[in-house]
C-alpha cells in the first residue's frame, strides 16, 4: 500500500546575540536581500551541518553515516574485520576496485575517491562482503549501495556526482534562516596583549576587528513522512523525532568561542499535513518594527497572524499541531507544552498516522 501525503512543517523563531555565525568568503556575516531590506542570514548547509553533528547526541552510530572521500578506508576496514587473515594492504587494494565497480570514481594515487560520497556502515559492510566474495557484477554493488541507507542519508539526500543511479532524493528541507527585521553589520575593534612583553615595551601584541550582527531569526524545515517511511519503515517516527530536536537543539559554531551566541528558540510552531509543506516566511517580508520590545514576540504573532491568513485562503490547516513557547501567543493555533513532550508527542502522531497506513 502507497502512503499518503504526510509533511511536517517546523517553524522556528530564535534570537541570536551579537554573532557571527554563518560567514561569506571575506569574513562577514552572510546576508540577504527580502522585502527589500538587508537581513541576516544562516545558510541551510551550515545549519544541516550542525544537524548532523548533534545526531550524533542522539542515535546510534550505526544508524549514521559519513560524508568523505576516504569511501575505500571504510570498507577495507570492514573487510579486514570479517576476514582477520587478509593484510592491509591488499585489504585497501580490493576495496578500490570494489568502488569502480561500483562507478565511483577513484584517484589510483591517494585512494581516495574524487568527491565527497555520503554512505552507511552498513552499506560499506555490504560492500565488502561483496568484495570477498568475489562478486564482479555491477548491479550487485549498486544494489549495496542503495539498500540500508543511514537515517541522515535518507533525511538529506546523497547526490553521487559519478552515477546519478546512485543518489537520494532527500526526505527533509532546511530553508536558509533570515532575520524577520533589517539588520546592520557591525565591527568589533579588538586588541591582544602579549603576556611576556617586556615593562619598557607597550602596545598591543595584534590588532584586529571582526564584523557580527544581531537578529531574530526565522527558521523553517519541513520532512516528506511518506518518503521516510519508504526508507525506514518503523524507524520513521524516531527519525522524525530526532530531525526536529536537532533542529531545534543545534547551533552553528561560526565564532561561537568570540561570541557565546548558543540559544534556542523563543517559540517552535510544528505542524503535521496532507497537502504540502507551507514555508511562512512571507510574514517578514514586511520586515518587522521595533517598537521598544524587541523582535522576538511581535515575530511569533506575525507568524502565527500570516499562518492563520494562509489556512483562510490557500492551505489547508494542519492535521494536527505542536507549540513550545508562550501559551498567550500560541493559543488557537497549538498547545503550548515543553519541548520533551512535544517531541514525544509528535513521535506518537507519527508513529500512529504509519501503522494506520500500514493496517
Amino acid at each position: 500500500m502507497i502512503m499518503k501525503n504526510l509533511f511536517i512543517d517546523i517553524h522556528a523563531i530564535q534570537t541570536v546575540p551579537p554573532s557571527c555565525v554563518n560567514r561569506d568568503d571575506t569574513g562577514s556575516p552572510k546576508t540577504a536581500r527580502y522585502g527589500g531590506t538587508e537581513r541576516a542570514r544562516i545558510s541551510s548547509q551550515a545549519w544541516k551541518h550542525a544537524m548532523r553533528e548533534y545526531f550524533k547526541d542522539i542515535f546510534a552510530a550505526e544508524e549514521l553515516g559519513s560524508r568523505t572521500k576516504h569511501v575505500a578506508d571504510m570498507i577495507a576496514r570492514e573487510m579486514l574485520g570479517i576476514d582477520t587473515a587478509l593484510d592491509e594492504q591488499t585489504a585497501k587494494k580490493r576495496a578500490a576496485e570494489t568502488l569502480k565497480i561500483s562507478g565511483i570514481k577513484i584517484d589510483d594515487k591517494t585512494g581516495e575517491n574524487a568527491a565527497l560520497f555520503f554512505i552507511s556502515r552498513a552499506q560499506a559492510k555490504a560492500l565488502a562482503e561483496l568484495a570477498l566474495s568475489g562478486e564482479k557484477d555491477k548491479k550487485a554493488y549498486q544494489r549495496a549501495l542503495k539498500e540500508n541507507p543511514s537515517l541522515d542519508i535518507v533525511l538529506f539526500g546523497r547526490m553521487a556526482a559519478d552515477d546519478p543511479n546512485l543518489n537520494y532524493d532527500a526526505a527533509a528541507q532546511v530553508a536558509h534562516a533570515i532575520s524577520t527585521h533589517t539588520v546592520h553589520t557591525e565591527y568589533d575593534y579588538f586588541t591582544a596583549v602579549d603576556d611576556l612583553q617586556s615593562e619598557d615595551q607597550s602596545g598591543a601584541g595584534h590588532l584586529g576587528t571582526v564584523e557580527f550582527n544581531s537578529a531574530t531569526l526565522y527558521r523553517y524545515a519541513a520532512v516528506n513522512v511518506t518518503e521516510l517511511a519508504k526508507h525506514l519503515g518503523a524507524d520513521a517516527p524516531k527519525a522524525v523525532r530526532g530531525f526536529a530536536e536537532a533542529f531545534i537543539r543545534s547551533m552553528p559554531t561560526g565564532k561561537q568561542n568570540t561570541f557565546a551566541n548558543r540559544t534556542l528558540p523563543d517559540m517552535v510552531y510544528i505542524t503535521v499535513r496532507g497537502d504540502q509543506p507551507v514555508n511562512l516566511s512571507g510574514a517578514f517580508e514586511n520586515a518587522v518594527k521595533n517598537g521598544g520590545e524587541g523582535f522576538a514576540s511581535d515575530s511569533c504573532k506575525a507568524l502565527l497572524c500570516y499562518a492563520s491568513r494562509m489556512y483562510d485562503t490557500f492551505a489547508d490547516r494542519p492535521q494536527a499541531a505542536f507549540g513550545c513557547g508562550d501559551a498567550g501567543i500560541l493559543a488557537g493555533y497549538a498547545e503550548a507544552m515543553p519541548l520533551k513532550e512535544m517531541l514525544t508527542g509528535l513521535e506518537r502522531y507519527t508513529a500512529d498516522a504509519c501503522a494506520e497506513e500500514e493496517a
